[in-house]
């Protein structure tokens, strides 16, 4: 075998070990979330739940102000919900799904975060079974105060 055709061999393997590392171990698997939230709240506790079963760990942190809590990290008044989240330098307000925060940490745009305003019925951590889906948008937020929409469920 020449020694050109072996260093293809050897790069394509290489290749193919990366890739396969890529999948099975995501960068954003090691993210450390830490989700401020009421000690009553029942669906923020669900909703910690949803982000680990999606391979995330997350610190629950009990706050007896949350509103004070949002205020102090500059989460817009229109987009609050029940918890709010840090990961990575971002904000994560509400019952996001775990696949937009991977896409969030994936593509890192240049935001102040991503929010699901409200608590839409079967958002995660919102689960009732039997009942109907509420419609929600996933909102991503600007220092500038743009508001976009990032993701929609329908």
């Amino acid at each position: 075998m020449s020694k050109k055709a072996i260093g293809f061999l050897l790069a394509t393997i290489t290749l193919v070990v990366v890739i396969v590392y890529s999948v099975q171990n995501p960068p954003t698997a090691d993210a450390q979330i830490v989700n401020y939230k009421s000690e009553s709240c029942g669906c923020c506790t669900m909703w910690q739940d949803h982000l680990k079963e999606n391979a995330y760990t997350v610190e629950g942190v009990n706050v007896d102000r949350m509103d004070l809590k949002k205020d102090e990290l500059g989460v817009p008044q229109n987009l609050r919900s029940c918890h709010t989240a840090v990961v990575e330098g971002y904000i994560v307000e509400g019952h996001v799904p775990a696949k937009e925060i991977q896409r969030l940490l994936l593509e890192k745009p240049d935001a102040k975060g991503l929010a699901v305003p409200g608590m839409p019925i079967n958002s995660p951590g919102m689960e009732v079974e039997g009942a109907p889906n509420d419609p929600y948008d996933v909102i991503v937020f600007f220092e500038d105060g743009r508001q976009e929409v990032y993701a929609s469920y329908r």
